[in-house]
């Protein structure tokens, strides 16, 4: 399921929240609050790669921060498992202490909601989405179970968001912030390849 340009679905489930607090009632709309927001997928707790990713979200949890950037991550596994993954180590296998919201996706309305459901385990897959201020979903990606997400390319494709939102240029491959960017015309493309072509 493709859903970039479209609207993002929403749901209200069970979270367990940054302060370890576990409601029944998290909605995601209401969360939002109109931010960019960063919804992830992960297949389920205590396993190998998904620690890993947890983990590397929270390191970088304070550049999303900066950005005023939601990070708000889902599985299958119940708040209590969520919460018990939380009060492991990860010199256990742990995450210990995250700093954004864990969602339940008990039922899996959410997974198959947003397309992510591998056919046969009935797992999320490992889906990334980048939605805007008016929740359309604006960036996705999917990787297999074997394989773990970058999570700087995703802080890349929010910075290319917010520069192509504030100047109205677009962002060629390879784009980082301080690289040149595209004026979105005939004379402009001439212009940014015959400079950068050998390079990008």
């Amino acid at each position: 399921m493709i859903l970039v340009s479209k609207q993002a679905p929403d749901f209200t489930a069970p979270a367990i929240l940054s302060d370890g607090k576990i409601i029944n009632n998290f909605n995601f709309y209401k969360y939002k609050n109109g931010k960019i927001t960063v919804l992830f997928f992960w297949p389920m707790d205590f396993t190998f790669v998904c620690p890993s990713e947890l983990i590397a979200f929270n390191n970088l949890y304070h550049k999303f921060k900066d950005r005023d950037i939601n990070i708000i991550g889902v599985s299958v596994d119940s708040v209590y498992t969520h919460n018990a993954w939380r009060n492991t180590s990860p010199n256990e296998g742990g995450i210990g202490t995250i700093q954004f919201p864990m969602i339940s996706d008990i039922t899996k309305k959410i997974q198959k909601s947003y397309g992510i459901e591998h056919k046969e385990l009935k797992i999320a897959l490992r889906a990334s989405f980048v939605i805007d201020h008016d929740n359309i979903v604006r960036h996705q990606s999917i990787n297999d179970l074997p394989i773990g997400r970058n999570i700087p390319d995703i802080l890349r494709i929010i910075d290319a968001l917010k520069f192509y939102t504030e100047f109205g240029e677009v962002c060629p491959a390879n784009w980082s912030p301080g690289k040149e960017a595209i004026i979105a015309t005939p004379d402009g493309i001439k212009k940014y390849l015959s400079k950068n072509f050998k390079k990008i």
